[in-house]
C-alpha cells in the first residue's frame, strides 16, 4: 500500500497506460479522480476500480474544463496529493510538412497544453499536500522518430517542462519527474500499427528495439509510476525515467 490514501489526478487514466496505472494505484491504497473525454471509458475504468473514486468527462487541452475538473476533484475529496499527465495522442503518422495545423494544435494540445493547465489549476492543492507530479512522456523525445515529428516535439518539450517544473516546485516541497516508455501494447498502439505500410512486421520490429526481447504491457509503467509517487522516490525530482527495456542503449548487432 505505498499510495494509502493518496489522492491522484490521473489524466486519460481509462485506457491504456493510464488506466494500467489507475487499477495500480488502485491497489496500492490510492483513491482518484480520472479525467478523460469519453463517457463509455469512464463508466468501464470506474466499474474496474470499484467505489470511492472520481471520473471527470474533460478535454484536458480545454482551459475551462481542466479548471472545472480539478475543482471538482478538490472539492470531492478535499485534497490533491499528485498529478499524473498521462493524457496523450500519437497521430498522425506524417512527417512534419504532410501535418495539418489542425493536427498539430491537436497534439499540443493534449500532450503538452494539458500539463501546463493541471499545473496552473492544481498547484495550490500540491502545495498544501507537497505532493507530486509525473508526467507521461516517450521515450522518442529523446531520440526522436521517423514519421512522427510532431508527436516527438511534444515529448521533448514535456521533457524539458518537467525539469523546470522540478526546479521551479523544489522549494514548495513539490517533486515532478516523467516516465519514458518506448514501445508498449495499448489500444492506441495496436492502432498505430495498423496505420504503417509494414503493418505485418510491426509486432516483430517491436520486440527487436527492446534489447529485453520484448514489448510489454502497460503495468511495467505502473510499476514504476507507483515508485515515483510513493515516499520511497522522497528525494528524486526532475528525472525522465526510461522505463523502456533499454531501447535507448545504442546500436545492436
Amino acid at each position: 500500500m505505498q499510495l494509502k490514501d493518496k489522492v491522484i489526478v490521473v489524466t486519460g487514466g481509462s485506457a491504456g497506460i493510464g488506466l494500467e496505472c489507475a487499477k495500480t494505484y488502485h491497489r496500492e491504497g490510492a483513491k482518484l479522480a480520472i479525467l478523460s473525454i469519453g463517457p463509455k471509458e469512464i463508466e468501464s475504468a470506474l466499474h474496474q476500480l470499484g467505489s470511492g473514486h472520481l471520473g471527470i468527462i474533460c478535454n484536458v487541452g480545454n482551459d475551462a474544463e481542466v479548471k472545472s475538473a480539478m475543482a471538482e476533484a478538490l472539492t470531492y475529496f478535499g485534497r490533491i496529493d499528485a498529478i499524473h499527465n498521462n493524457a496523450g495522442i500519437a497521430y498522425p503518422s506524417k512527417a512534419i510538412h504532410e501535418t495539418s495545423m489542425d493536427e498539430w494544435d491537436k497534439l499540443m494540445n493534449v500532450n503538452l497544453k494539458s500539463v501546463y493547465l493541471t499545473t496552473k489549476y492544481g498547484f495550490e492543492a500540491l502545495k498544501k499536500s507537497k505532493g507530486t507530479i509525473l508526467n507521461t512522456s516517450s521515450l522518442v523525445g529523446e531520440i526522436g522518430q521517423t514519421i512522427h515529428a510532431a508527436y516527438a516535439a511534444t515529448k521533448g518539450g514535456m521533457n524539458a517542462l518537467t525539469k523546470c517544473m522540478a526546479l521551479d516546485y523544489a522549494p514548495y516541497g513539490i517533486r515532478v519527474n516523467a516516465i519514458a516508455p518506448a514501445g508498449v501494447w495499448t489500444d492506441t498502439l495496436r492502432q498505430w500499427a495498423k496505420e504503417q505500410p509494414n503493418a505485418n512486421e510491426i509486432e516483430d520490429y517491436l520486440k527487436k528495439i527492446h534489447p529485453l526481447g520484448y514489448c510489454p504491457e502497460g503495468d511495467v509503467i505502473a510499476d514504476a509510476a507507483v515508485f515515483l509517487l510513493s515516499d520511497k522516490a522522497r528525494f528524486i525530482t526532475g528525472c525522465i525515467l526510461p522505463v523502456s527495456g533499454g531501447a535507448e542503449l545504442g546500436y545492436r548487432s
